[in-house]
């Protein structure tokens, strides 16, 4: 009876999980990868969730890490124990092999990425949030420029004051942007450090150094601050999954400067790593509900909130987040809510 039951309990468990994993209607059987795809597109090709990926390719051994898939490979769906699963096979010019970088020969610049890694490339390369006003006081800064000008650009000479850390000799230059704080507790989440070109070390004599300016968005001031670059390399491996924390968060702004957003747009969360966010978690957004008046009470009625789109997080800080607008389809706005998916 114990035996029976415990067996009872096993197939209603697997039957549960296999109803938690929805299939894409119209989901092809077979799929050959090609140039320009990402796997964030071909999973959504198969699941009507492509965040949960795992859930399709973590029975299969040869799909152990589906970030290294290359165009001319082959994805076929099948079905064990009735649960779906998806079999690789490699292209005819590279052999059926194991999806594993140890035993590929080709450099892995060519594997599709997770996401369309060209519409965050400039945010990943020199964006920064800084934590505090602090951190921008404590920050070496330019003193000087050439032949005392004020303003410099690139291939120009610029003196730096302050402590440089000697194992880094690039540096990034920064102004001090925007302060965001919470909207709701009115606390103070980081500082938008706002990029304006980078050097390289070329001389120090106590505590002032010379730069040579390598690259400049705009033109360098005396006082803007300088930092090492950040010790997080740019990555293709970015694994979509929803976070395992709960979240309830806000845009809080869009770095480039507009008001509406839409697919392939970066975004300013409220949240970061201390509430569970890391590279990768996938979040729903949805749309503030208005206020509009009922005219036949004459109050202030809030339409709900609706399902807008989705993003995905691919840097965070320790209260902020950047993510990637992947699916919208309205156009969405700053303070627009995130959640889980």
């Amino acid at each position: 009876m114990r035996k029976t039951l415990l067996a009872l309990l096993l197939l209603t468990a697997s039957g549960l999980v296999q109803a938690q994993v929805q299939l894409r209607e119209g989901h092809p059987q077979r799929y050959t990868v090609v140039a320009g795809d990402t796997l964030w597109d071909i999973s959504g090709k198969f699941l009507r969730e492509p965040w949960r990926w795992k859930e399709i390719w973590r029975a299969n051994p040869s799909v152990k890490d589906p970030d290294l898939i290359y165009p001319g490979d082959t994805l076929t769906l099948s079905y064990v124990d009735g649960q779906p699963h998806v079999v690789l096979s490699r292209g005819e010019s590279r052999g059926t092999v194991k999806l594993s970088p140890h035993v590929r020969s080709t450099p892995t610049v060519e594997a599709i990425p997770s996401i369309p890694l060209g519409a965050i490339n400039a945010f990943l390369i020199s964006n920064r949030i800084v934590e505090n006003a602090e951190q921008f006081q404590d920050a070496p800064y330019v003193v000087a420029g050439n032949a005392e000008r004020v303003l410099s650009g690139r291939g120009d000479r610029i003196y730096v004051r302050g402590q440089l850390d000697a194992a880094h000799t690039m540096y990034g230059i920064f102004r001090q942007g925007k302060i965001y704080t919470d909207p709701q507790s009115g606390e103070v989440l980081g500082i938008n450090a706002d990029d304006i070109g980078g050097g390289e070390v070329v001389a120090s004599e106590g505590d002032v150094s010379t730069l040579i300016l390598q690259r400049s968005t705009q033109e360098v001031r005396l006082g803007d601050r300088l930092f090492a670059s950040e010790e997080r390399p740019i990555t293709s491996t970015f694994l979509p999954a929803a976070p395992a924390a709960p979240i309830d968060g806000l845009i809080l702004d869009v770095p480039r400067g507009v008001t509406q957003i839409g697919v392939n747009d970066v975004v300013t969360l409220n949240k970061g790593r201390r509430d569970g966010l890391q590279e990768g978690s996938v979040l729903a957004i949805y749309k503030t509900g208005e206020h509009v008046r009922d005219r036949v009470t004459g109050e202030q009625v809030k339409i709900p909130d609706e399902r807008a789109g989705m993003l995905m997080v691919f840097r965070t800080y320790e209260k902020l987040s950047y993510g990637l607008v992947l699916h919208a389809n309205r156009s969405l706005a700053i303070m627009d809510k995130v959640r889980n998916p």
